[in-house]
Order: structure tokens, then C-alpha cells, then sequence
């Protein structure tokens, strides 16, 4: 038998209480429960654990330390797995298409198991790029007390390389710049442990944001992934899941459109990855909070880069945790009026009471410029629209690029056709390579393009060609990329009806991407224009492609 229900076990006491509850009381006894846990408030902790990839390989024993941490502080911790894929093994394959589903399975399984079981409060744990946002749409559709806790950066590997480094060598190689002997020591020794992807691409820059947004414990972002800070944190996420059960703190008062906007202003000032566009508005929609595409531009306007991180830069997100991690730079984003200070975060306080301790950078510290002297004056995540993208695309410009590029149309229908030619020389300086037809729905799944414009950077055409899509790109990406053109191809958008050899500029300034034709031939292509066939008509991927928004809405399926 069972004490009364209580505010903490509102969900688990439906589970368990009373005789009525007698045959699930006897499963959870086989797993381990006695009668004191019973009376507890249970703690679900997803776990992203998985031998598929590095950035989630060492997440069970993480998911152990959450589970003793919410036993610790008096509930009941209950550990139960969803999925990652990886896309550094995925990408440049037709598995790279499962990438961003991923996203959605990851969301749905984490509301499918804590819905069906009762949790009261949930910690999840992610490691992987889809795992963060997947993981925080799971907590937000629930709706439970809960705390994201991320799994941690890789170490560098030898000679202060990382997983791009191994993609920049195979460009390097298919021009004859390094020998297969130089590539094969990249490949052994780029990737030396567990943890994720060392610079500022997709992992780091959604623990980032949603550190940021407040739903992660202070500190969390920035910690390696094999040390003792990460097991802490991992315990007091689980303990501090009791105290926002007792004050009944839920996501929805924590993610709140000024959280949002703290979330895009450290994505900015860290230099972070476009998909953070994507991942945030799917957020925001999840938990009921207006964010568009004008919401980026508008903060981009008022907050500079300030962080010389990769892929542009030359750190790495273990050299960023050496010297303090983002919790300095979130203080000094604070005092100059950029970040909200008020909204409240899964500590119980508001942001500018965590923050109110934080010491500042050691003096001679090279990554964080000084908000006076930036990297770059605005976002370099620049929203533009045009012709080829009435609804938006997103591009990463840091302004090493430049911030002009016209050249002429090379098109091509898919990332491997497109691969293809870059590695054989097609692709010339001068040249707009357009990969079509990989969008959300037209891919499906709307892969990272990290294998193309990384072949582009290893035959050193990084300054001389752009690469236009309705697919994304990596956190690792970097160059004169634009992606999340909206409407995508498959839908019919203008990226449809782009030919070989149709003047295209790409202004990131004015912010535009324009094709230079007129709106009467824009038509007649129009008429002209049949929709493909469905690549997937059964499984994941048709679902999927059924039921996605557009990228400009966060590719969400809600």
C-alpha cells in the first residue's frame, strides 16, 4: 500500500497507488523498487546512450550518476534509453537522410516512455547534434519538471585536429594534396575518446543555447566529456529535479520568448551553428513560443561574434572549458544589456542570480574578444530572402568569406551528384554548386551538406565558390554556404527551376538571394516544372515526409 498522492507525484501516483495498482507495484518490485520507493517521486532519466558514436558512448555511465543524484535528494530514479545516429558517420550517405528524423523520434520516445509511466521528472541526456533539441522537444511536450543535461566535448586529437579535419583531408586528398598515408593518420588520430564534436558546430552550439535558454544547470555546456565536472553535473541534475518537482517549475515557465532570445544571443556571440536556427524555432513551437526567422535577424543586428572558435576560428570548445567555458561570456553579455536576467532557469533562480558569482576570463585568454573590439560586428548567421527564397534561407557568414558572392549556376539534384563533381574538377572557381531536392520532404530528412562543402575547402575553393541548398549543413561547415532554402525544391520553390548557368548572387549584407532571371521566365520554367516522385513510400522517411513543416518553421512534425 501506498501514502496519499502528493503535488511531486501527481504522475506516478497514478501508476502505483492504492491495491488497485498491485500488479504494477509486482513488475517494478522485478526491477528493483521496495516498498519506499513507492511513496517516492519518480525521476525518469532519459539516456542517449549508444556505441554508434563517440558523443554518446560513455552517456550510461552519465545516466547512472543522474539516476543516484534524484535518489540522493528522496525520489526515485529510473533510467530508460531513446536513439542517437551519428552524423559524422552518416554523412555523405543516403543514411544521412535519418538525421533530422532523428530529431522527432527522439522527442516522440522520450514522451512515449514518460507518458506511459508516470515520471513526475525527467532528466535527459544528450550527446549527439539531434540529441540536444530532440531531447528538449521530448521534455517540452510533457511538460514535467525536468533538466537537459549535455554529455560533454571530445578532447583534440593529435596535431589539434577533430572530425573535420578528417573531412577537409579527404577534400585535400581527392586533389592530390595529401597521400593516403597522411590521410590514413588524420582518420587514426583525429578522434581520441568519447565526447562531442570539438569545435563550435551543432552539438556544442545547442548545449550552448540551451544552457542559455535555462534549461540546463550552470556549467553544463562546457565541460569535457570524459571528467569529473560531467559526473557532478549529471548528479546535482538529477537532485535539482526534486527541487523544481517541490516548487512545481515546469519547461514552460522556463522557456519563455525572452529565454529564446538569451538562447540566439549566445549562439551569435559564440559563432554557433546554423542549425541552431532550425533546432530553436522547432523549440519554440514545441513549447508554445512564437520565434521566426526575422527573430534572428533582429538580435543579429545589436550582437557581435566574439568567439574565435571553429570552424572559422581556431579553438575548440575543450580550450573554450579551460578558461571558464560560456558562463563568463553569458556575465559580460549581461552587463551590456544583451541577454534578459530576470528568466527563471532549472537552478530555481533567475539567470542573473546564476550569474551574479561567475568570475571573469583569465586576462590573457585569446578565444573571447572584448564586446568592443568582436570578431565581427553582427550575427554572422545571416536570414536572407529573395527570389530563390521567398520564405527565407539561413547562411553562416563570418565574413572571412567575404560578404558578396554572384557566380553562375552548376546544379545538381542530390549531395551525390554533386560530391561527385566536385571531386572530379567539374566544380570551378566562379561557380554556384546548387544541391536540390533535399529538403525536409524532398530529401527526405534534409541531410547535411558537411561532406560537400568540405571537399570545396580541401581543394582550396573555399574563397571561389558558393554552395547554395534546401538541405543544411554541419556545424562544421564553413565557407559561402546558404541552406534551409524555403520552399524547397520539392515543393516547387524557385530553387526548382534554377538552371546551369543562371547568374546567382548571394548578398549578405542586403541580405538577399537573387537568380537573375525574369519573373516571366521564372513562370514559364514554373509551367514547365513536374514534381518528382516520392524517394520513401514506406517506413520513417515517408512518414516523415508527410507530416514536416518547412525549414522555415523548424522542420517540425508536431
Amino acid at each position: 500500500m501506498t501514502e496519499p498522492t502528493t503535488n511531486t507525484r501527481r504522475h506516478s501516483a497514478q501508476v502505483v497507488d492504492g491495491p488497485g495498482k498491485a500488479a504494477s507495484r509486482a513488475m517494478l518490485r522485478a526491477v528493483g523498487f521496495n516498498d519506499d520507493d513507492f511513496i517516492k517521486p519518480q525521476v525518469g532519466v532519459a539516456s542517449t546512450w549508444s556505441m554508434v558514436t563517440p558523443c554518446n558512448s560513455h552517456i550510461g555511465e552519465l545516466a547512472e550518476f543522474a539516476r543516484d543524484g534524484a535518489d540522493a535528494a528522496g525520489g526515485k530514479g529510473v533510467i530508460f534509453n531513446t536513439i542517437t545516429i551519428s552524423d559524422g558517420i552518416a554523412n555523405g550517405t543516403e543514411g544521412m537522410k535519418y538525421s533530422l528524423v532523428s530529431r522527432e523520434v527522439i522527442a516522440d520516445s522520450i514522451e512515449t516512455v514518460a507518458g506511459c509511466e508516470g515520471f513526475d521528472g525527467l532528466v535527459a541526456i544528450g550527446g549527439c547534434d539531434k540529441n540536444m533539441p530532440g531531447c528538449v522537444m521530448g521534455l517540452a511536450r510533457l511538460n514535467r519538471p525536468s533538466v537537459f543535461v549535455y554529455g560533454g566535448t571530445i578532447m583534440p586529437g593529435k596535431g589539434h585536429t577533430d572530425i573535420v579535419s578528417v573531412f577537409e583531408a579527404m577534400g585535400a586528398h581527392s586533389r592530390g594534396d595529401i597521400d593516403l598515408i597522411e590521410l590514413k593518420n588524420i582518420e587514426e588520430t583525429a578522434i581520441p575518446g568519447p565526447g562531442s564534436c570539438g569545435g563550435m558546430y551543432t552539438a556544442n552550439t545547442m548545449a550552448s543555447a540551451i544552457e542559455a535558454l535555462g534549461m540546463s544547470l550552470p556549467g553544463s555546456s562546457a565541460q569535457n566529456a570524459i571528467s569529473q565536472d560531467k559526473r557532478d553535473d549529471c548528479k546535482a541534475a538529477g537532485e535539482a529535479v526534486l527541487a523544481l518537482l517541490a516548487s512545481d517549475i515546469k519547461p514552460s515557465d522556463i522557456m519563455t520568448r525572452e529565454a529564446f532570445e538569451n538562447a540566439i544571443t549566445v549562439v551569435i556571440a559564440l559563432g554557433g551553428s546554423t542549425n541552431a536556427v532550425l533546432h530553436l524555432i522547432g523549440m519554440a513551437r514545441t513549447i508554445g513560443v512564437e520565434l521566426t526567422l526575422a527573430d534572428f535577424t533582429e538580435i543579429g543586428k545589436r550582437v557581435p561574434v566574439v568567439a574565435d572558435l571553429r570552424p572559422s576560428g581556431h579553438y575548440m570548445m575543450s580550450e573554450l572549458v579551460a578558461i571558464g567555458g560560456i558562463q563568463p561570456l553569458m556575465k559580460i553579455l549581461l552587463d551590456a544589456g544583451l541577454l534578459h536576467g530576470d528568466c527563471l532557469t532549472v537552478t530555481g533562480k533567475t539567470l542573473a542570480e546564476n550569474l551574479e558569482d561567475v568570475e571573469t576570463y583569465p586576462m590573457d585568454q585569446q578565444i573571447i574578444a572584448p564586446l568592443g573590439n568582436p570578431l565581427k560586428a553582427e550575427s554572422h548567421l545571416r536570414i536572407l530572402f529573395g527570389n530563390l527564397a521567398p520564405e527565407g534561407a539561413v547562411a553562416k557568414i563570418t565574413g572571412k568569406e567575404g560578404t558578396r558572392f554572384s557566380g553562375s549556376a552548376r546544379v545538381f539534384g542530390s549531395e551525390e551528384e554533386a560530391q561527385a563533381r566536385i571531386n572530379d574538377g567539374t566544380v570551378v572557381a566562379g561557380d554556384v554548386v546548387v544541391i536540390r531536392y533535399e529538403g525536409p520532404k524532398g530529401g527526405p530528412g534534409m541531410r547535411e551538406m558537411l561532406t560537400p562543402t568540405s571537399a570545396i575547402m580541401g581543394r582550396g575553393l573555399g574563397n571561389d565558390v558558393a554552395l547554395i541548398t534546401d538541405g543544411r549543413f554541419s556545424g562544421g561547415s564553413h565557407g559561402f554556404v546558404v541552406g534551409h532554402v524555403s520552399p524547397e525544391a520539392f515543393d516547387g520553390g524557385p530553387l526548382a527551376l534554377v538552371q546551369d548557368g543562371d547568374a546567382i548572387t548571394i548578398d549578405a549584407e542586403a541580405d538577399t538571394i537573387e537568380v537573375d532571371i525574369s519573373d516571366e521566365e521564372m513562370m514559364r520554367r514554373r509551367a514547365a516544372w513536374q514534381q518528382p516522385e516520392p524517394r520513401y513510400r514506406k517506413g520513417v522517411l515517408a512518414k516523415y515526409a508527410k507530416l514536416v513543416s518547412s525549414a522555415s518553421t523548424g522542420a517540425v512534425t508536431d
